[in-house]
């Protein structure tokens, strides 16, 4: 990702709507379905600067991976412990067949071959360990955001259980997310590439307008997997050997 991301995610991770409504979803989302066992380990691949660790530490014992500097450092001050810097799709220095659970958050459209990268994290898995994959949805709302972050796609839900079978494994509880804000993200997508102000800049809004967006984003945590949700800015899913 450029510099500026990084930066961006240091300064706002912590108060932007999108970061903390995200990660209560995501915590409901994997109590629920996770089955994550007593003690788990427990990797975060491409985990930033580390704003999901203290999430994911509630299920289990978190190691986690970041390639980049910066982030990583922060990343390691965060987690108490040295930050792993192993590229996908070979992850050299991870021993296989070591955790429960392999969380990819917003990682997998970042990497060019996404079923080599998929096949690798699955190697890391205990028998019965899963994944937990986010992604951002729909190639029609490819705007700036995604080429400062380096992305090579967005997925439809097609797209990605495509690539989870591609990679031997198989794909449960796959559902929209981000869904009761889409229309305003689509909208806002649209007029983008109409006005020529295709902006990157993800900074969170007036604080009003923050607190409000987080309040809408995360009344879906009682929603994910439970229902069938409308389109959605990003898709979750949790993978697993079949």
């Amino acid at each position: 990702m450029d510099r500026i991301v990084y930066d961006r995610m240091a300064a706002h991770d912590s108060t932007h709507w999108w970061y903390r409504a995200r990660r209560d979803i995501l915590s409901d989302y994997l109590e629920r379905y996770g089955n994550v066992p007593k003690g788990a380990r427990i990797l975060e691949i491409g985990c930033g600067t580390g704003h999901n660790l203290p999430m994911l530490g509630q299920f289990g014992e978190v190691d986690a991976i970041e390639i980049d500097p910066a982030a990583r450092s922060i990343a390691s001050e965060r987690l108490g412990k040295p930050v792993g810097d192993a590229p996908l799709p070979d992850l050299p220095g991870v021993a296989k067949g070591t955790y429960d659970l392999v969380a990819v958050l917003d990682v997998v459209e970042h990497i060019e071959d996404d079923v080599a990268a998929l096949k690798g994290m699955a190697s890391l898995l205990k028998p019965g360990g899963k994944i937990l994959i986010a992604v951002p949805a729909h190639q029609w709302m490819w705007s700036a955001h995604d080429v400062v972050n380096h992305h090579h796609r967005r997925y439809s839900k097609a797209g990605l259980v495509k690539a989870i079978e591609a990679a031997g494994l198989k794909s449960r509880k796959l559902t929209y997310f981000n869904s009761l804000l889409f229309p305003l993200a689509a909208a806002a997508r649209i007029a983008g590439r109409l006005t020529g102000r295709d902006d990157s800049d993800d900074s969170p809004p007036a604080k009003p307008l923050n607190a409000l967006f987080e309040a809408i984003f995360r009344l879906e945590r009682h929603a994910v997997g439970r229902v069938p949700l409308t389109p959605g800015v990003s898709i979750v899913t949790l993978a697993e050997p079949r």
